[in-house]
């Protein structure tokens, strides 16, 4: 359960720690006192979307701090996330005035999808406006799966509706596209077999031109290299015959000099290296041919290249990469246009479909009843008697949200054939319909916490009395926690706490503080009779909070 909440620089909140009790706790204060600001914090600390809206003016950043006693599905959850499992869990949100948010579990920073995850195992909020969702026909299925506790279920089948949808698209594309498929494959057929017949492989073209190059230019390379050789041995007029003699000079002089033996030693290796290229240009005479022949098929190929490269609008030593990306578009088209696979993957989609679709109508066939009873015996308590609540399922065409339309209809009192609730309820009807479906739907729930944000709104009198108790009834299985303004709603909870607004003309600050039994008598006086506190009041206040002790 919530053991504690600490707040510091939120929207109007300077600091506040409250701690809190199991049962039924109660907050109420004045219009604009900033009652929903506890449910707002908790929210966030929860996983909820916050923006710098919340940091209170002129503060950098505001915190929140909730501190729970874990469930056991808690203590699962943080044990599978390698997060510290402490006797208390502690839910931290900083968020700045930049709209930059922060988050802990335990002292580790987490992401707020982890407080989001975590915060589903600990806390259900019902909000203030729920009952304006029974007004949507579209929601009434929702509704009903969260009810029922299948809402994975429901979005299974979802998930296999869009994947048999998907399936149906292509198979009705390939039916068809399947003539330009055809040219397609056809134009791709020719264009793959001109790329096969040029051959061209990676590193080719490369190749291709350098083989070129040396075959046009074959006689200019033998004449030169020719020519090289003659300048290299040419009897006496040769390199090598005069590095020869300069080094015979040498030798006859070093033993005079051996300042000498450098440069002989230096004539020496450029007379190896004279012989050495002599050999070289001698094998390449031998090895360069001339070969019109072979010069005529590089030209063929290289002009065929040049010609697919400007059809297919690259360069030609990318002709290769085209050709590939050719046959992957190919393969492609003919697996997009096997109609029969096709039409058996849409099969088997539309099976994986009807079986999941099948099993939530049973589900929701099984909720639907219970539901309706529940809902028409609690109407039964409050003020609504003989009137009837009933789930209607109509058999509709398949969609992603099953196999039939969920429909809530509501007869006020005996006599009257059920409608839907958008005819003929009245405000203060649905307000008290959407109460009794938010506690069914929290007696069956397995967080601890509970929290009902002025879900008493548009009801008053005895019926508010009797929610009430309702509520004080479901705090002996759950903490839960009620925003109300209603006074009858609050002398019924056994912890009772005012919000409450002051401002010193330059600021306004919100408060919270728990109200004891003589404070409490003051604030269910003032929520009776409003500014102008009688003794009356007071004492119509204290047999309230006497009826709900007795």
């Amino acid at each position: 359960m919530l053991c504690s909440l600490h707040l510091r620089d939120f929207v109007i909140v300077e600091h506040n720690h409250i701690e809190f009790a199991s049962g039924f706790t109660v907050f109420s204060g004045e219009t604009g006192a900033g009652k929903s600001i506890l449910i707002d914090a908790l929210s966030l600390a929860l996983g909820g979307r916050g923006d710098a809206n919340v940091v209170r003016q002129g503060k950098e950043k505001a915190e929140i701090i909730a501190t729970f006693a874990p469930p056991a599905s808690a203590l699962s959850w943080l044990a599978e996330h390698d997060l510290p499992t402490d006797e208390s869990l502690i839910l931290r949100r900083l968020i700045d005035n930049q709209g930059r948010s922060r988050a802990y579990i335990n002292g580790v920073p987490s992401t707020v999808s982890q407080l989001r995850e975590l915060g589903a195992l600990l806390v259900d909020i019902h909000g203030q406006h729920a009952h304006q969702s029974l007004l949507q026909p579209h929601a009434h299925a929702l509704i009903l799966d969260s009810q029922g506790q299948h809402l994975s279920l429901s979005q299974d089948v979802a998930q296999r509706w869009q994947a048999w949808q998907k399936a149906k698209m292509a198979f009705d594309s390939a039916q068809q596209d399947s003539q330009a498929h055809e040219q397609e494959l056809e134009l791709l057929d020719w264009q793959i077999q001109q790329l096969d017949e040029l051959g061209l492989v990676e590193g080719d073209w490369e190749q291709l031109t350098a083989e070129h190059e040396r075959l046009a230019h074959a006689q200019s390379l033998l004449d030169g290299a020719a020519h090289c050789v003659h300048c290299l041995d040419n009897d006496e007029a040769g390199a090598l015959s005069a590095l020869h003699i300069a080094l015979q000079h040498l030798q006859s002089l070093l033993k005079h000099d051996p300042q000498l033996e450098p440069i002989y030693q230096t004539l020496e290796s450029a007379q190896i290296a004279c012989a050495e290229s002599l050999s070289d240009l001698n094998s390449y005479l031998s090895s360069v041919e001339l070969d019109p022949e072979r010069l005529t098929q590089l030209e063929q190929r290289m002009s065929m290249a040049f010609d697919l490269a400007r059809k297919h609008k690259c360069e030609p030593e990318a002709l290769p990469e085209r050709l590939s990306e050719l046959e992957k578009r190919r393969q492609q088209l003919q697996q997009s246009a096997d109609l029969a696979a096709l039409e058996q993957t849409m099969l088997q989609a539309k099976q994986h479909y009807d079986a999941a679709a099948a099993q939530l109508s049973h589900a929701r066939q099984q909720i639907s009843s219970q539901l309706s009873q529940q809902v028409t015996a609690a109407m039964q308590q409050l003020s609504m008697e003989g009137g009837q609540f009933q789930v209607l399922l109509t058999p509709h065409e398949p969609s992603s949200h099953g196999n039939e339309k969920v429909e809530f209809l509501v007869a006020g009192h005996a006599g009257v054939k059920p409608a839907p609730l958008s005819k003929v309820a009245s405000g203060g009807e649905l307000a008290r319909i959407s109460l009794a479906l938010s506690v069914i739907a929290s007696q069956a729930a397995r967080v601890p916490t509970l929290i009902f944000d002025e879900v008493d709104s548009g009801i008053g009198g005895a019926i508010a009395e009797v929610v009430g108790r309702l509520l004080n009834e479901l705090g002996q299985r759950h903490q839960v926690l009620c925003v109300t303004h209603l006074p009858q709603v609050a002398a019924c909870g056994e912890h009772h706490f005012l919000v409450s607004k002051h401002s010193d003309g330059q600021q306004t600050v919100s408060k919270i503080q728990q109200l004891h039994t003589k404070e409490r008598v003051e604030e269910i006086s003032r929520m009776l009779g409003g500014i102008e506190i009688t003794a009356t009041t007071r004492q119509h206040a204290q047999e309230m909070l006497g009826l709900r002790t007795s």
